[in-house]
């Protein structure tokens, strides 16, 4: 991708055009879970809403409270773009460690 890739990516995301349809409450979330499940730039989505601690809507095919479950059980992660893959980054260094 570009320089300019923390908006690039959402031009490819499946549910571009649909920002109301992400920020469901209650059971609702499953019909948005839905639309993440066979998007191309899920791991980009979910790993920019846990970097960037976004707290509503569903991103990268999980609900806020997935989501903090999440980064309180994997405090150590540095970069989720690197873990999920999403950079081309290995999961080693997302962790703030060397790659040996």
């Amino acid at each position: 991708m570009t320089g300019n890739d923390a908006e690039d990516w959402t031009l490819l995301a499946s549910c571009r055009g649909m920002a109301d349809a992400l920020f469901p409450e209650g059971k609702e979330q499953r019909m948005a879970r839905r639309i993440c499940a066979g998007c191309p730039v899920r791991a980009r989505c979910l790993a920019e809403a846990l970097d960037n601690r976004i707290e509503w809507g569903v991103w990268g095919g999980m609900t806020e409270r997935e989501r903090r479950r999440l980064l309180r059980e994997r405090p150590d992660v540095i970069s989720w773009r690197a873990v999920l893959g999403a950079d081309g980054g290995d999961a080693a260094t997302a962790r703030g460690k060397r790659a040996v």
